[in-house]
Parts: C-alpha cells; sequence; structure tokens
C-alpha cells in the first residue's frame, strides 16, 4: 500500500467510459468524478466499503444515490461501475476478474 505521499493509480473499464458515465446526469456525473480522483486516487480503503457475498474482494465507494464499484490491485484501482444504487451491482460482475 502506498505511504501518504504516494498515489494510486486510476483504471476504468472500457463499459464505465462507453456506458455508465454517459448514461449520468450532468450534475451526478461530475459530483462522481471529483470523488473517485479525491478519494480513491488517496486511500480507496479508507473511503470504500468491502463488498460481500458474490462481489467479494470489490468495494464501492457511495456518492449521493450512485455507487462506484472498484477493486484493489496493489497502487492500482480499477473502476468496474459507476450507475444509481439500484442498477449497480448486477453490472459488476460481467466486468470483474
Amino acid at each position: 500500500m502506498p505511504g501518504p505521499d504516494k498515489r494510486f493509480r486510476l483504471f476504468y473499464h472500457p463499459a464505465v467510459r462507453k456506458e455508465d458515465i454517459p448514461a449520468l446526469p450532468k450534475s451526478a456525473r461530475d459530483m462522481i468524478r471529483r470523488a473517485v480522483e479525491e478519494r480513491l486516487t488517496k486511500a480507496p480503503q479508507e473511503y470504500g466499503q468491502p463488498l460481500r457475498k458474490t462481489l467479494k474482494g470489490y468495494w464501492k465507494l457511495r456518492v449521493g444515490d450512485y455507487r462506484v464499484v472498484f477493486r484493489i490491485e496493489g497502487t492500482e484501482v480499477i473502476v468496474l461501475a459507476m450507475k444509481h444504487r439500484k442498477d449497480v451491482y448486477g453490472h459488476v460482475e460481467g466486468r470483474g476478474k
């Protein structure tokens, strides 16, 4: 895990860029972008919460009614989904491991 002066690198699953981000309302898009850039590049385990059961190994970041689901691999954070909380979890498994 990086020290206090190091940052995590962000990577986005192609479907996040092609499907998830364009489908978000503009106000939510800006709010989520800021949260991801500020929180997940600094301390993803501190801001995120681990998921359980079939999504064990994944994490979620709550941003209002939206969820960002990600995986941490060393100093990299892979964003797998960015959707409304009622829709997000069903899309993650197909984009994962």
